[in-house]
């Protein structure tokens, strides 16, 4: 009896936003087929990707287009996955990314036999077999850049469109350019306003009396 051959999936994830004061902190999850991935990685377009923090805001948009273009192409799918500044403080940084993680391997249905690639620090459940935690990551392995690029820019999209959104309650942060992030303005605006609803609580002791 034909036995359909099942291909390997190759995953690539990786996290923005867990140094930040205020804000979520964001997970996606990218997988594709080894064979698109192979050809992405012969591709003129590969020699152009950099890690999305080397990357200038518009050629992040740039490559993000292109990456919304192969989903729909079905070239590859992701999961974008955040984690709320309230349960940040809740249950801790590391657990807060560890829940996003895991949400964006469940709704991705990635198989236990899939290769898994990991920025940093990050780890899949111990079901994973083959996952590899790379140092520099973001870098080294394009799948974990392209996983970067997404998080950095739906992130930051985020916290642009939350200043745009209550501009009265948010823009003394200046949430647009610092995306959350404890730049010396907006260090000194916690100390003059106090907190707001999207703070890190847990962040901002040194910062505040919380």
């Amino acid at each position: 009896m034909y036995k359909k051959k099942v291909q390997k999936i190759i995953v690539g994830i990786d996290e923005v936003g867990r140094g930040p004061l205020a804000g979520p902190v964001s997970v996606c999850v990218l997988k594709m087929l080894a064979g698109n991935y192979g050809r992405f990685l012969k591709s003129l377009e590969r020699k152009f990707l950099r890690d999305s923090k080397k990357l200038s805001e518009k050629k992040r948009q740039t490559w993000f287009s292109k990456i919304r273009r192969w989903q729909k192409e079905e070239l590859l799918d992701f999961s974008y996955q955040t984690v709320s500044a309230r349960e940040i403080d809740r249950i801790g940084i590391s657990s807060a990314i560890a829940k996003a993680l895991n949400a964006g391997l469940r709704e991705l249905r990635i198989p236990s036999s899939a290769a898994i690639l990991l920025d940093g620090s990050l780890f899949a459940p111990k079901r994973f077999k083959k996952q590899k935690t790379i140092i520099r990551g973001d870098e080294k392995e394009p799948i974990i850049s392209l996983a970067s690029i997404v998080a950095k820019v739906r992130r930051d999209d985020f916290m642009v469109r939350l200043a745009k959104k209550s501009p009265k309650k948010y823009r003394q942060y200046d949430f647009k350019n610092n995306k959350g992030y404890g730049t010396l303005a907006h260090r000194r605006a916690i100390r003059k306003l106090g907190l707001s609803s999207i703070h890190r609580k847990s962040f901002c002791k040194g910062i505040i009396s919380v």
